[in-house]
């Protein structure tokens, strides 16, 4: 009987739980499988809320749907059907530029152009910043291989307009965090791969347009033609299905893990109430800090302490429609830093995701917090809801009182990764097979903070403990 103990619940200690129990069972190798979980609840950000006929994530809202690694869990899970796709008459996303919300340019990839008409035509380049962008066309690409920030690669190839204009609200926003501390071969390594392939960003990204994206088998044909997808019930339905499947396996919640001990070749868990459970292997599905300190005296861990997690909030706004006069003409926008607002985005919910409101209302999801500006946690809940509406009033002109508000507060909750940090981890999970062999690590602070680059980690730290222990080698 092999003992496996999963610590942490969230989307990727349940999807290491998932595929690990899978394995076991199709290699008829007796496991005792247990999933630890400091809070009452599993799922850990994936939290949704239905109040009043409303679908209300106070997590996150969706995921790519052209990520496969969420595609074939949703597959191998029965869940196609529960699928749904943004509204497709509300594509439009807009950019805040000297307070005002502007049309995002048609052609924009990840904040990068790759159509010429439309990017000379915005309003948010200056003529000087266009032919600035322009240049990527003409400039050589970079000399060595060594990392740099997502910041720095954007502004030496587009420009610092494109980068603080465009570029920084979209991307820096996927992380929460400023671009000029952001890891690029961490975050968006394709850009790396262009340059060094096609020279110039843009017809690097010309040439990925042109790439036919993957497609699922099986998957209705509506969520197919959406960058989007999300479930009709709300993201919890993923947890709640992953939950079900899990009914083998010993799920303690509510428990945290205070001391990780080695006994020989096999591992001392110690629990918050005293309780001691002996594993054979472990999967660590936690923030970088807390592993390293669960893990303590190996020296490769030390810098994932370092890694810096960004506190942010969101928002949930319910209004009347008869008390709304901003015409809600496309999924919502995005804010630059240097337009010092309160604000970093703002979703609109109602438009974008037509199964989240009842009739005759309207949603706002709005997003607070990023590197560099976390002075909002001081605030109270009052205050917080007084500066966003007054920077929606100042932006869209909004008068009306919402109906009611939701705050979800996530400390902490976003990796920043640092230049260097793959090779970072390349080092240190080299140095964990020997010191700690039978230990694997995971979660968003490691190799992407989307739920699929989760389900993804938790996914190969299953399969590789599955071979340890001595399960068939994967094809």
């Amino acid at each position: 009987m092999r003992k496996i103990i999963i610590v942490g619940g969230g989307i990727t200690g349940l999807s290491a739980a998932f595929y690990a129990k899978k394995w076991f069972d199709e290699r008829q190798i007796p496991v005792e499988l247990t999933l630890i979980e400091k809070s009452d609840t599993l799922g850990g950000k994936i939290r949704t809320l239905h109040r009043e006929g409303f679908i209300i994530e106070r997590g996150p809202e969706s995921f790519l749907a052209r990520k496969m690694p969420i595609m074939t869990l949703v597959k191998e899970l029965g869940l196609e059907d529960e699928l749904t796709a943004t509204n497709p008459q509300a594509r439009t996303n807009y950019i805040v530029h000297k307070g005002k919300l502007h049309n995002m340019p048609p052609g924009l990839m990840l904040g990068i152009p790759t159509k010429l008409t439309p990017f000379m035509k915005t309003k948010l380049i200056s003529p000087a910043g266009k032919i600035r962008a322009a240049m990527d066309l003409w400039l050589p690409k970079k000399k060595g291989m060594e990392d740099e920030s997502l910041g720095n690669f954007i502004q030496r190839r587009l420009g610092k307009e494109v980068l603080d204009h465009i570029t920084e609200p979209l991307l820096g926003g996927i992380y929460a965090g400023d671009t000029h501390s952001l890891s690029l071969q961490a975050t968006f390594p394709h850009f790396s791969a262009m340059e060094k392939t096609h020279r110039s960003l843009i017809v690097g990204m010309l040439a990925n347009k042109q790439q036919p994206a993957p497609g699922v088998a099986g998957v209705p044909e509506i969520v197919q033609k959406s960058m989007f997808l999300t479930f009709r019930k709300g993201m919890i339905t993923l947890v709640e299905r992953l939950q079900e499947q899990l009914q083998s396996v010993q799920l303690l919640t509510g428990q945290g893990v205070q001391e990780i001990r080695r006994d020989g070749q096999d591992y001392e868990v110690c629990l918050d109430n005293g309780q001691q459970l002996q594993a054979d292997g472990l999967i660590m599905a936690l923030p970088t800090h807390q592993t390293a300190k669960l893990l303590a005296n190996r020296s490769s861990l030390h810098w994932l302490e370092k890694i810096n997690y960004v506190s942010v909030a969101n928002i949930a706004l319910a209004f009347d429609a008869k008390d709304f006069t901003y015409p809600l003409n496309g999924s919502g926008f995005v804010i630059p830093r240097k337009e010092g607002r309160m604000l970093t985005a703002c979703t609109w919910s109602s438009s974008k995701w037509l199964h989240t409101t009842p009739n005759g209302k309207i949603l706002l999801r709005c997003y607070v917090g990023r590197g560099g500006a976390e002075e909002w946690v001081h605030l109270s809940d009052e205050q917080l809801i007084a500066a966003v509406l007054k920077d929606l009033k100042e932006m869209m002109g909004i008068q009306a009182k919402p109906l009611f508000h939701e705050i979800t507060r996530l400390q902490q909750s976003m990796p920043q990764y640092p230049v260097g940090h793959v090779e970072e981890l390349k080092k240190m999970r080299a140095d964990l097979a020997v010191r700690t062999p039978g230990v694997y690590l995971c979660g968003a602070g490691y190799e992407g903070v989307g739920i699929p680059d989760c389900i993804q980690q938790g996914k190969e730290a299953a399969q590789q403990l599955v071979e340890y222990l001595g399960g068939n080698p994967f094809k």
